[in-house]
């Protein structure tokens, strides 16, 4: 692999670390894809750079090490088997630090890679990191990473109404943020009184991909194995709000979607006919080793993107769930809960962020007419994400 072009914040941190922090006691949020250029672990980097001032490490959704293979599956505390300090699970019986958490530690690190989406997960937990970190009189640090899929932004913003764990902060689907703007906007956009230092990247540009930065891909999640699963996500995550599969339990999750009532050829012609730019749509059969009809042959499709840079993932997941239920009228689509522990809310309003989704769905109402409906606000939201911005176009 040749040079990266650019130089994440975990990178810049370790070269020339604040001088506030030369003697604080630090924790590190992280999990497996906190890796350098060389695939080696940010627990390992700082253990050598820090020593015993790394007093605790701490781990999102899915386990430190992406353990946790399937959705909404808790991870618990424990000790870390090389360094012996503690590990706090903050996804487990409770999702935001406590004060016995936050007890050995002066700052907390933050090494966690998004995925350019509202509902991811670890933005939510940055979110809660902050605000606890507020709370309790502690820094907070950033060492940023790439936004995988560029700073495009789409959807609808978040109801306030449907605030949850897989929405915490109003937010388009597609935000267009790394992680070290989403906590300078949280801050400042949320009024969340933290004491916060972003450490940026060098060389990123909100146009870049992950494929132009140089950096090796490390799943940041089990069912995110590679850059492109990333270019899909932020629509076809919303069949996790559906009861159609998409495409858990299989080597190709999210770009693979369906359900053993769905015939692929009229799916695909139709949304052939419908000419999404940037993608093409692949008539397959699947059948998932677990979660949603596991054991069983689904009809469906497989997205795939042939331009990044016109693919426009929200609406296309869209327009594929109009398209099914316009096929399959008497189909049950939508998921009942419990969601990402949520026992009321239907999950597919969770998801979308708001409930005018899935009834302009029911009712046959265009996309494109969706689409016009929150375009005022998004671009709203452009501006107001714009103050909070660290890279150029």
């Amino acid at each position: 692999m040749g040079v990266p072009r650019v130089t994440t914040g975990l990178e810049s941190f370790l070269d020339r670390p604040p001088r506030s922090l030369a003697r604080a006691r630090l924790g590190l949020l992280c999990n497996q894809a906190s890796v350098d250029s060389r695939y080696r672990h940010a627990r390992d980097l700082f253990a050598r750079k820090v020593g015993r001032r790394l007093t605790t490490l701490f781990s999102p959704q899915h386990g430190i090490f992406g353990e946790k293979q399937d959705n909404m599956v808790e991870s618990t505390h424990g000790r870390d088997p090389v360094l012996g300090i503690p590990v706090y699970s903050l996804y487990a019986d409770v999702r935001r630090p406590t004060a016995e958490m936050f007890a050995n530690i002066d700052a907390l690190l933050i090494d966690l890679s998004d995925v350019g989406c509202r509902v991811y997960t670890f933005i939510t937990t940055l979110r809660y990191c902050l605000e606890e970190a507020a709370r309790f009189g502690k820094k907070v640090v950033v060492l940023d990473r790439p936004n995988p899929i560029g700073g495009a932004l789409e959807g609808n913003l978040l109801d306030p109404s449907l605030l949850s764990f897989v929405g915490a902060h109003r937010l388009p689907m597609r935000h267009g943020l790394t992680m070290g703007e989403l906590a300078r906007f949280f801050v400042g956009d949320g009024g969340i009184g933290a004491d916060l230092e972003v450490i940026p990247l060098h060389g990123w540009r909100r146009r870049l991909l992950f494929a132009d930065t140089g950096l090796p891909w490390v799943t940041p999640s089990p069912n995110m194995p590679t850059s492109d699963t990333a270019l899909v996500y932020p629509g076809q995550v919303l069949l996790e709000g559906t009861l159609l599969s998409e495409g858990r339990g299989t080597t190709r999750p999210f770009e693979i979607c369906g359900a053993p009532w769905i015939d692929p050829a009229p799916l695909c012609a139709a949304l052939r006919r419908r000419r999404l730019p940037g993608a093409i749509f692949r008539e397959c059969w699947f059948q998932p080793t677990f979660q949603k009809w596991a054991g069983q042959v689904c009809g469906g499709l497989q997205i795939h993107v042939t331009d990044a840079r016109t693919f426009h993932p929200y609406r296309t997941t869209l327009v594929i769930l109009a398209e099914i239920r316009r096929l399959w009228p008497d189909a049950d689509l939508w998921r009942p809960p419990p969601y990402e522990y949520e026992t009321v809310r239907l999950p597919l309003d969770l998801l979308t962020g708001d409930t005018c989704i899935r009834e302009g769905l029911d009712a046959g109402q265009p996309v494109a007419a969706m689409q016009k409906e929150w375009s005022r606000e998004l671009a709203a939201f452009a501006e107001r994400a714009a103050a909070y911005h660290l890279y150029g176009s």
